[in-house]
Protein backbone atom coordinates (compact mmCIF):
# COMPACT_ATOMS: atom_id res chain seq x y z
CA UNK A 1 0.00 0.00 0.00
CA UNK A 2 1.55 3.27 -1.07
CA UNK A 3 1.50 6.50 0.91
CA UNK A 4 -0.78 8.12 -1.67
CA UNK A 5 -3.69 5.85 -0.77
CA UNK A 6 -6.15 7.54 1.52
CA UNK A 7 -8.56 5.67 3.78
CA UNK A 8 -11.86 5.12 2.03
CA UNK A 9 -14.08 5.00 5.09
CA UNK A 10 -14.24 6.00 8.71
CA UNK A 11 -11.35 5.08 10.97
CA UNK A 12 -11.67 2.51 13.73
CA UNK A 13 -11.66 5.29 16.32
CA UNK A 14 -14.45 7.18 14.51
CA UNK A 15 -16.56 4.03 14.48
CA UNK A 16 -15.89 3.26 18.14
CA UNK A 17 -16.69 6.79 19.35
CA UNK A 18 -19.79 6.90 17.14
CA UNK A 19 -21.00 3.69 18.74
CA UNK A 20 -20.37 5.09 22.24
CA UNK A 21 -22.39 8.21 21.40
CA UNK A 22 -25.15 6.08 19.87
CA UNK A 23 -25.47 4.00 23.04
CA UNK A 24 -25.47 7.11 25.23
CA UNK A 25 -28.21 8.73 23.10
CA UNK A 26 -30.32 5.56 23.05
CA UNK A 27 -30.12 5.28 26.84
CA UNK A 28 -31.06 8.94 27.24
CA UNK A 29 -34.07 8.57 24.93
CA UNK A 30 -35.15 5.39 26.72
CA UNK A 31 -35.09 7.20 30.08
CA UNK A 32 -36.95 10.20 28.65
CA UNK A 33 -34.40 12.73 29.93
CA UNK A 34 -35.39 15.44 27.42
CA UNK A 35 -38.57 17.22 28.36
CA UNK A 36 -40.26 18.59 25.28
CA UNK A 37 -43.87 18.35 24.14
CA UNK A 38 -42.81 17.09 20.71
CA UNK A 39 -40.88 14.21 22.31
CA UNK A 40 -43.55 13.23 24.85
CA UNK A 41 -44.43 9.57 24.34
CA UNK A 42 -42.21 9.19 21.28
CA UNK A 43 -40.04 6.09 21.02
CA UNK A 44 -36.89 7.17 19.21
CA UNK A 45 -34.36 4.81 17.67
CA UNK A 46 -30.78 5.76 16.85
CA UNK A 47 -29.63 3.48 14.02
CA UNK A 48 -26.35 5.28 13.36
CA UNK A 49 -24.03 8.01 14.59
CA UNK A 50 -21.30 9.21 12.22
CA UNK A 51 -18.35 11.09 13.63
CA UNK A 52 -16.29 13.66 11.76
CA UNK A 53 -12.57 12.76 11.45
CA UNK A 54 -11.63 15.23 14.21
CA UNK A 55 -14.32 13.69 16.50
CA UNK A 56 -15.79 17.13 17.24
CA UNK A 57 -19.16 16.61 15.55
CA UNK A 58 -21.46 13.61 15.91
CA UNK A 59 -24.14 13.35 13.24
CA UNK A 60 -26.89 11.28 14.83
CA UNK A 61 -29.49 9.74 12.53
CA UNK A 62 -32.73 9.14 14.41
CA UNK A 63 -36.15 7.78 13.56
CA UNK A 64 -39.26 7.70 15.74
CA UNK A 65 -41.09 4.40 15.92
CA UNK A 66 -43.44 4.24 12.97
CA UNK A 67 -41.72 7.19 11.30
CA UNK A 68 -44.47 9.63 12.31
CA UNK A 69 -43.58 13.27 13.01
CA UNK A 70 -39.91 12.61 12.26
CA UNK A 71 -39.10 16.18 11.19
CA UNK A 72 -40.81 17.62 14.26
CA UNK A 73 -38.90 15.28 16.59
CA UNK A 74 -35.56 16.06 14.93
CA UNK A 75 -36.25 19.78 15.27
CA UNK A 76 -37.01 19.29 18.98
CA UNK A 77 -33.81 17.30 19.49
CA UNK A 78 -31.77 19.97 17.71
CA UNK A 79 -33.29 22.60 20.03
CA UNK A 80 -31.91 20.64 22.99
CA UNK A 81 -28.42 19.99 21.54
CA UNK A 82 -26.54 21.64 24.40
CA UNK A 83 -28.44 19.63 26.99
CA UNK A 84 -27.78 16.41 25.05
CA UNK A 85 -24.08 17.24 24.77
CA UNK A 86 -23.89 17.78 28.52
CA UNK A 87 -25.55 14.42 29.18
CA UNK A 88 -23.49 12.48 26.63
CA UNK A 89 -20.09 13.91 27.65
CA UNK A 90 -19.63 12.04 30.94
CA UNK A 91 -20.71 8.74 29.41
CA UNK A 92 -18.20 8.67 26.55
CA UNK A 93 -15.14 9.64 28.63
CA UNK A 94 -13.35 11.83 26.09
CA UNK A 95 -11.32 14.99 26.51
CA UNK A 96 -13.78 16.99 24.40
CA UNK A 97 -17.48 16.21 24.07
CA UNK A 98 -18.65 16.20 20.46
CA UNK A 99 -21.39 18.53 19.28
CA UNK A 100 -24.40 16.36 18.44
CA UNK A 101 -26.47 17.17 15.36
CA UNK A 102 -29.65 15.26 14.65
CA UNK A 103 -30.95 14.18 11.25
CA UNK A 104 -33.86 12.05 10.08
CA UNK A 105 -32.65 8.57 9.16
CA UNK A 106 -33.85 7.79 5.64
CA UNK A 107 -32.20 4.38 5.25
CA UNK A 108 -35.51 2.61 5.88
CA UNK A 109 -37.15 4.51 3.03
CA UNK A 110 -34.15 3.85 0.79
CA UNK A 111 -34.25 0.13 1.60
CA UNK A 112 -37.97 0.07 0.77
CA UNK A 113 -37.33 1.84 -2.52
CA UNK A 114 -34.61 -0.64 -3.48
CA UNK A 115 -36.81 -3.56 -2.44
CA UNK A 116 -39.67 -2.29 -4.63
CA UNK A 117 -37.27 -1.87 -7.55
CA UNK A 118 -36.03 -5.43 -7.16
CA UNK A 119 -39.60 -6.72 -7.11
CA UNK A 120 -40.62 -4.70 -10.17
CA UNK A 121 -41.78 -6.36 -13.36
CA UNK A 122 -38.74 -5.15 -15.36
CA UNK A 123 -36.30 -6.83 -12.99
CA UNK A 124 -38.35 -10.05 -12.94
CA UNK A 125 -38.41 -10.07 -16.72
CA UNK A 126 -34.63 -9.57 -16.87
CA UNK A 127 -34.04 -12.34 -14.36
CA UNK A 128 -36.35 -14.69 -16.27
CA UNK A 129 -34.44 -13.91 -19.49
CA UNK A 130 -31.12 -14.77 -17.83
CA UNK A 131 -32.53 -18.03 -16.48
CA UNK A 132 -33.80 -18.94 -19.94
CA UNK A 133 -30.40 -18.34 -21.59
CA UNK A 134 -28.52 -20.47 -19.09
CA UNK A 135 -30.70 -23.57 -19.69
Amino acid sequence: MSKDNKPTGPSQRMLRVGELVRHALAAMFARGDIEDDALHGAVITVPEVRMTPDLKIANAYVMPLGGQHAEEIVAALNRHRKFVRGRVAPQINMKYAPEVRFYVDDTFEEAGRIDSLLRSEKVRRDLDDEDGEES
